[in-house]
C-alpha cells in the first residue's frame, strides 16, 4: 500500500474559516485514501502563508522527520513561501506542490524550483505558473475540483432569490456587487453566505455600505455555512452570483452548476474554466469584467427582466450538470501525479 504525506494548513477543518482550498484537500485526502493510498495528514500550524519562524522551524522539523523517498504533498499555502525550508530536502524526498493561489513572486519561484512535480487546480493556473516560472512543462499538471452530486435546485418564477458563497474580503467583490444591485430594482434579495472574520474591517464596512446604499432589508450576511447549512442555501437560490476581482478556479461555480443553478460571475482567472458549456455549446450563465458595477448591474437586470434568458440559462445549468466530474477523478489524477515521482 503506498505512502504518502500531505501537509496542509492547520485550519484544514475549521468550521468557522471554510475555504474552497480547504475543501479540496480534505476531499483529495480521502479520495486517496478510497484509491489504496495510506495518508499521513501533518496540519501545521502558523499564520500561512506568512508564517513566523517557530511555524518555519516546526515545518523543517516535520520534513526532517521523514524517511529518504517519501512523497509529500504540500498545499501551496505552506510550499509556496518557504523556499529555504524545502530546499534542504528536496533531494531526499518527492516534493509535490499543490498550487490553489499563485503568490507570484521570487520565494514561489524558489519553492516551486524545489519541486518534484506541481499541481494546479485549474489550466489558467497552470499557464500562470508556466508563463513567470522557468518550469519544465512536463512538470506541471492540472487537477480540477470535482463536484459532489446533488439534487437539481427548483428555482422560482422571477429569479429573484440571489445568492453569494465567498469569504466576505476584498478580492471576493462583495462591494462591487452591492453597488450594482443599489442600481437594480426590487424585487431581490441577496444571501452572502461565507466567513466574516478573515477581514474584519472590509466587513464591517460592507455592513456599513449596504446601509449607505438602502439595501440593508434585502441583503443578509449569514456567516460560513457548511454541509446541510450550506445545500439549503443553494436549494433556496435561483443564481448564484460571484463579483470576484481575482480566482483561480471558483469551487462555487461548480457547485452551483452541480444543482442546475445558473451562475453570473466575473471573468476571471479560472472561472470561465469553471463555469464551461452546456453539451450544446450554451453558457449556462452570464459573465461581466470584474470591477465593472455598471456591467454587473445590466446583467443582473436582464436576469430579472427576461423570462426567456432565465429559462435558458437553467436549461444549460441543467446540461451542464452532467457533464462535471467528481472528486474520485480530482484524487485520481494527483494519485498518478504521486506515483510519477517516486517511480
Amino acid at each position: 500500500m503506498p505512502v504518502v504525506h500531505v501537509v496542509l494548513p492547520g485550519d484544514i477543518d475549521d468550521p468557522a474559516t471554510p475555504s474552497g482550498g480547504n475543501s479540496y484537500d480534505r476531499r483529495v485526502c480521502d479520495g486517496l485514501v478510497e484509491l489504496g493510498w495510506t495518508v499521513r495528514e501533518h496540519g501545521v500550524p502558523g499564520e500561512w502563508p506568512r508564517p513566523d519562524g517557530p511555524a518555519r522551524t516546526g515545518l523543517a522539523g516535520l520534513l526532517a522527520g521523514l524517511p529518504d523517498g517519501t512523497p509529500v504533498l504540500l498545499d501551496g499555502l505552506v510550499a509556496s513561501v518557504v523556499p529555504e525550508v524545502l530546499a534542504g530536502h528536496a533531494g531526499r524526498l518527492r516534493l509535490v506542490a499543490l498550487v490553489h493561489l499563485p503568490m507570484e513572486g521570487d520565494t514561489e519561484a524558489a519553492a516551486l524550483a524545489c519541486a518534484a512535480a506541481v499541481v494546479t487546480t485549474s489550466e489558467w493556473t497552470r499557464r500562470r505558473l508556466l508563463d513567470r516560472y522557468r518550469l519544465d512543462p512536463a512538470r506541471v499538471h492540472v487537477a480540477a475540483p470535482g463536484v459532489t452530486p446533488a439534487k437539481p435546485v427548483e428555482g422560482t418564477a422571477a429569479g429573484a432569490r440571489l445568492l453569494c458563497v465567498a469569504a466576505v474580503v476584498a478580492h471576493k467583490g462583495h462591494d462591487v456587487l452591492l453597488r450594482a444591485l443599489a442600481e437594480v430594482p426590487a424585487p431581490w434579495t441577496l444571501d452572502c453566505v461565507g466567513a466574516l472574520t478573515r477581514d474584519p474591517r472590509f466587513a464591517a464596512g460592507l455592513r456599513r455600505l449596504a446601509g449607505d446604499l438602502g439595501l440593508a432589508g434585502r441583503v443578509r450576511f449569514t456567516g460560513p455555512r457548511t454541509g446541510a447549512a450550506l445545500d439549503a442555501a443553494y436549494a433556496d437560490a435561483d443564481l448564484l452570483v460571484l463579483a470576484s476581482r481575482a480566482e483561480t478556479y471558483g469551487m462555487v461555480v461548480t457547485e452551483a452548476l452541480a444543482r442546475g443553478l445558473p451562475v453570473l460571475a466575473t471573468a476571471v482567472g479560472g472561472v470561465p474554466e469553471a463555469l464551461g458549456r452546456a453539451p450544446d455549446g450554451d453558457l449556462p450563465g452570464l459573465l461581466v469584467p470584474p470591477d465593472d458595477p455598471a456591467a454587473l448591474a445590466d446583467a443582473l437586470r436582464r436576469w430579472l427582466g427576461e423570462p426567456r434568458l432565465r429559462d435558458r440559462l437553467r436549461r444549460a445549468a441543467l446540461a451542464r450538470r452532467g457533464t462535471l466530474a467528481g472528486w474520485p477523478a480530482t484524487a485520481t489524477l494527483i494519485a498518478h501525479v504521486l506515483d510519477g515521482v517516486t517511480t
